[in-house]
């Protein structure tokens, strides 16, 4: 599939959720609107009201680095114009795409499939039954997702749920357990509160132990997380007395969600930026699906 100059709330909109015909290249034009709503986005969000994600320094950052593509990076000479081709069609793609195109320039999409979205996309079988690529959610701390998605006037195409945290019990197969966020209590106290609540995860000791080596993290920020970058998540573990069931019900599934891999080869600093940005934000671990999962 090919996609060339277009007008991304059509795409991202049709990939989220529709199924794209096989062999039917997508091809539409640019805009110079400063703000585009999609025509097929008519659902409207449920379950949850959206929580306020804006009011954030990160959301911010990313409002005024999206809106420097209108601005200050788009070019003022046709000479200056380019022509870029983009490897791959899901929402990096896309993205990308899109803000070339704000600048712009000429971005090309190479999608080995016949369906855009990478992770998100889903289709109709020939059985009329949705097929999805992956579960995909998007949290309230994803600042860069909620303003493009803002930008293209296609919020309502999330589907908010309940603040909270749920995990399967490993040594229960078949239960799971919350991390239950109470509204109205700011970050990072409603998560500590959340974890306290809990009494099935962690016993308290754990949580004790848990504890201290992530004060740090909040206390000295960015600097104390990437001081981290030569431990694994299993050598910074060990390295600060954490229990190992932290390891077996949250740091494995963590390792997997950020890079497909195991935590004894993943960087403790790409666990602590997450957990940072989550912990920091008091709507940043409230999640939301694409109204095209089943």
């Amino acid at each position: 599939m090919i996609v060339r100059n277009f007008v991304l709330s059509t795409v991202l909109a049709a990939s989220s959720c529709l199924a794209f015909q096989a062999h039917t290249p997508l091809n539409v034009r640019s805009s110079s609107t400063s703000r585009v709503h999609s025509g097929s986005s008519s659902l409207a969000m449920r379950d949850y009201p959206k929580p306020n994600v804006e009011d954030t320094d990160n959301y911010r950052f990313a409002n005024e680095m999206s809106r420097s593509f209108k601005t200050t990076l788009k070019i003022t000479d046709p000479a200056q114009k380019k022509k870029v081709a983009i490897i791959g069609g899901g929402l990096s793609g896309l993205a990308c795409a899109k803000y070339l195109s704000d600048a712009g320039h000429e971005p090309i999409i190479y999608e080995a499939r016949d369906v855009l979205g990478g992770k998100v996309s889903a289709w109709q079988d020939a059985d009329g039954d949705w097929i999805e690529t992956g579960l995909h959610i998007f949290f309230g701390a994803y600042p860069n997702v909620m303003n493009v998605f803002d930008e293209l006037g296609i919020h309502d195409r999330l589907q908010w749920k309940i603040h909270q945290m749920i995990f399967a019990m490993q040594e229960l197969p078949g239960e799971f357990t919350t991390f239950d966020f109470i509204p109205g209590i700011p970050a990072p106290f409603n998560f500590g509160l959340a974890i306290l609540m809990n009494q099935k995860m962690l016993t308290f000791p754990e949580k004790l132990q848990t504890a201290p080596p992530l004060i740090p993290m909040l206390i000295e920020g960015q600097s104390f997380i990437d001081a981290q970058d030569e431990l694994s998540v299993t050598q910074f573990m060990r390295k600060y007395g954490m229990p190992e069931r932290i390891n077996e019900e949250v740091f494995i599934a963590m390792a997997k969600a950020l890079d497909f891999i195991d935590p004894d080869k993943l960087s403790m600093t790409v666990v602590l930026t997450a957990m940072n940005r989550f912990l920091n934000e008091s709507n940043g671990l409230q999640m939301a699906f694409l109204d095209g999962n089943q």
